[in-house]
């Protein structure tokens, strides 16, 4: 079972865990946009950034989600989505809020099957039932080419790393 940390704690993650040079689970999320389906992962024809947060009501989620969003110009004909818990409604007054237009923010809130799928579900401690704080680049074969588990929740991932996987 793979693990991430919490504040220094040891915490497990539940799923199926997707490593690079898997193909990618074509998972339906909902879009705070609307609430329309949106598939992440799978052979979408585009390089994909999925960008994993437990909830963009936290301040390292927020601020990783403005830096996505601004960085995302930089990465022309990539698809980045945000993937959190969240309830599409609270996802949809941040983005406003916080004039998120590049990117997607999506939701997994209905049955978890993103969490699930890719292994970056918080099985136990203080965050059990949300997603951990994760990165997975799939490339327009949708095969998994670049993943980051943070090793520390509370911390902001290789924003670097994960731009340059998909250019």
């Amino acid at each position: 079972m793979a693990t991430t940390k919490l504040k220094g704690n040891t915490v497990n993650l539940a799923g199926n865990e997707v490593k690079v040079g898997d193909k990618a689970p074509e998972i339906t999320v909902t879009n705070s946009e609307g609430l329309a389906d949106k598939v992440v992962g799978g052979a979408q024809g585009k390089k994909q950034l999925i960008v994993v947060v437990p909830s963009l009501d936290t301040p390292v989620c927020a601020t990783e989600t403005r830096n996505f969003n601004a960085k995302a110009s930089e990465v022309e004909g990539v698809d980045v989505t945000v993937v959190s818990m969240d309830l599409p409604f609270a996802a949809g007054r941040f983005c406003s809020t916080e004039g998120i237009e590049n990117i997607t923010v999506a939701s997994d809130f209905r049955n978890k099957d993103f969490a699930n799928a890719y292994g970056v579900l918080i099985a136990d401690g203080a965050l059990a039932g949300v997603t951990c704080r994760a990165i997975f680049a799939v490339d327009e074969n949708g095969v998994v080419t670049y993943k980051e588990i943070c090793p520390e929740i509370t911390e902001e991932p290789n924003y670097d790393a994960a731009l340059a996987a998909v250019k």
